[in-house]
Order: structure tokens, then C-alpha cells, then sequence
């Protein structure tokens, strides 16, 4: 078993012992989607990678959440996505910053030998796995399209 969904277990232990509702549900819904791929996958045990994607699948579903119930002026359960958030982002490693996503982006395209917009795909998919949940997908689009010509 990983290092992180270890730690995610044994914080929900600790959830349900706290009686943290919020926590609890959250860990829940996690622990309920590496049951999924495991089952799907066929694993006896998650890897980490694996658990980071969940994770950053998750985030990014719960980003986009807060977006909907902003908009649609439900700041209630905004707030509640956003304590959701919180409670997944800390089981991420250490998030890069603009600058280091521009130059890792920068050092594979010339690794790779990439200049075009048609490259496009080969490079995200490059960035990400040596990122490693490290990078937000947006900032990482972003950096590449502005790197690739025509």
C-alpha cells in the first residue's frame, strides 16, 4: 500500500473518532474511488501515482463545483466544496509555481524536439508525468501553448 492512501486510512480513522463530518466524507468518497480502481485494475494494493491521479481528478471536480455554485449564487455549498478542497489538496505534494512549470515545459519541448501546435498532446502528457500532481493542468496548457508555434 502506498504511502499516501495509508495516510489517507488512518485519517479517517481518526475523522470518525473526531466525529469531523466533513473530513470523514471526503476521506470516504476518496477511499470509495482507489476501492473502484482497484477493482478495475485488478491491484491488490494502490500505488501512489495512482492515488495522486484520484486526487487531482477530484480537486479538479471539486474546482469546478465551487465555479457552478458561484455562479449560480449558492455560496453555502461553495463553502463546503471549498473545506472539501482543502481537505484533498493537502494529501498533493507541493505545488510548482508558474515559473518552474514554464521551464520544465521549456526543457522537454527542446528534449523532445517539439515546435508545433500539433505537438501539443505529446508534450502535455510528457509535463504531466514528470510533474506528478505536482502542476495544475491549466498552467501547464497554458505554458506549453505559449512555447509551441503555429
Amino acid at each position: 500500500m502506498g504511502d499516501i492512501s495509508k495516510r489517507i486510512a488512518n485519517d479517517l480513522k481518526e475523522s470518525i473518532k473526531n466525529k469531523d463530518a466533513t473530513r470523514t466524507s471526503t476521506l470516504r468518497m476518496v477511499t470509495a474511488a482507489i476501492q473502484n480502481l482497484l477493482i478495475e485494475k485488478k491491484m491488490q494494493e494502490p500505488e501512489d501515482r495512482d492515488v495522486l491521479k484520484i486526487l487531482a481528478k477530484q480537486i479538479k471536480q471539486h474546482q469546478d463545483s465551487i465555479e457552478s455554485f458561484k455562479r449560480g449564487n449558492r455560496q453555502d455549498l461553495a463553502e463546503k466544496e471549498r473545506q472539501e478542497l482543502e481537505i484533498l489538496k493537502s494529501y498533493m505534494p507541493e505545488q510548482l509555481g508558474e515559473k518552474e512549470i514554464e521551464k520544465i515545459v521549456k526543457d522537454t519541448i527542446s528534449k523532445m524536439g517539439a515546435s508545433l501546435k500539433s505537438d501539443f498532446g505529446k508534450v502535455m502528457k510528457a509535463v504531466m508525468e514528470e510533474t506528478k500532481g505536482q502542476a495544475d493542468g491549466k498552467m501547464v496548457s497554458s505554458a506549453v501553448q505559449k512555447f509551441l508555434q503555429g
